[in-house]
């Protein structure tokens, strides 16, 4: 089979290393006899590699000792319910900026628990998509928390700074931005993400939460989403999604050993300049995001002729570039080019959009 680029927004590609890994390991882990998957979660075996885990992401993003680290169930949407009934007692409103689906997907959801407040949303200004001047940002100094998405997937809008709250709890859905590039946790109040992007497989969350917001749930939060039960039992209050477990473990592994985010940060960058390079330079695409808000994780970009589309689509696919087309609500292409895409994948991208409009510009 010829080289595939896979550039799925989620569940996405994982490090080749990785799934060769996985499948060697498939049916006899470390010679226990059988695979993980059907290895108890209070087995010793697996609460080393549980532990093991954990402590290679507290290495990877500096998690300072005052934080829990929780591997949940839910994905990223599981915490939108999750955050507000786990944050309740600290006020009855929230403060949420919304840059696109996720944070709008967040908003919604919140308002079934208490008040969400958008303090601010994204504009359009001579077609393209911005934020608003700070100064004009309604937040509300007794918000129990500040919500926002560093990066928004599906319209690959993405923030490398943190609003400042004057003192109120920032919580970030960081499903495509947790460990592909450098965070300060000492930022943020609560982390939580997806594991599909570039933590694992799908059906594994992460939350990362400060110590001061472990018990502040109301009473009628399940049990399965209460964070103060999580960490009492070290994740396993139920059994936990244990082979994405075992796959996480495995990609901190391998984040480590490519010298951790430092090294993955620098090659995100020079891969998301290659690609929007090749977009700017080339008559035949555009995107449409303020370039201080361009996303290095997922790229869209529109052909000036919308009618090439399914064309180009097509032959991407013919070409081994596969999943590259735009969300329903977006249109268009969008390419995703988490930590596990190598440079060869976004070369091999630009190369064909230039040969494309060669044929067709």
């Amino acid at each position: 089979m010829s080289h595939v680029f896979n550039f799925s927004a989620g569940p996405a590609m994982l490090p080749t290393e990785v799934m060769l890994k996985a499948q060697k390991e498939f049916l006899d882990w470390q010679g226990h006899g059988c695979s993980v998957m059907e290895m108890s979660h209070r087995s010793k075996p697996f609460i080393a590699l549980a532990e093991k885990a954990t402590n290679d992401l507290r290495t990877l993003l500096s998690i300072p000792k005052d934080y829990h680290v929780l591997f949940t169930h839910g994905g990223g949407r599981g915490q939108f319910s999750a955050v507000p009934m786990n944050l309740a007692l600290l006020g009855d409103s929230a403060d949420h900026l919304v840059t696109g689906s996720w944070s709008k997907g967040a908003v919604k959801e919140a308002n079934n628990y208490q008040q969400a407040n958008v303090v601010a949303q994204t504009v359009v200004e001579n077609n393209i998509i911005t934020l608003p001047d700070r100064s004009t940002w309604s937040f509300n100094p007794d918000a129990a928390y500040f919500h926002f998405c560093p990066n928004e997937t599906v319209d690959g809008f993405e923030m490398d700074w943190v609003p400042d709250t004057q003192g109120v709890p920032v919580v970030a859905d960081m499903s495509s931005t947790i460990l592909s590039r450098k965070i300060d946790i000492n930022q943020y109040g609560l982390i939580y993400g997806g594991a599909q992007k570039n933590i694992g497989p799908s059906g594994l969350s992460v939350v990362i939460v400060h110590e001061s917001l472990i018990d502040k749930a109301r009473d009628d939060t399940p049990s399965i989403l209460r964070y103060d039960l999580i960490a009492k039992n070290d994740s396993m209050y139920n059994t936990p999604p244990t082979f994405a477990w075992y796959l996480a473990g495995l990609v901190f592994e391998w984040l480590l050993e490519q010298g951790g985010v430092d090294n993955i940060e620098a090659a995100n960058k020079q891969k998301a300049e290659l690609l929007y390079g090749a977009i700017d330079n080339l008559d035949l695409y555009s995107n449409n995001i303020a370039s201080e808000y361009r996303s290095r994780m997922n790229v869209p970009f529109h052909l000036a002729d919308p009618t090439l589309d399914g064309m180009f689509l097509q032959q991407a696919e013919q070409a081994g570039l596969k999943a590259l087309k735009g969300h329903r609500s977006v249109g268009g292409m969008r390419a995703s080019i988490y930590n596990a895409m190598p440079l060869a994948g976004v070369q091999a991208l630009v190369n064909f959009m230039k040969d494309f409009e060669k044929r067709n510009g």
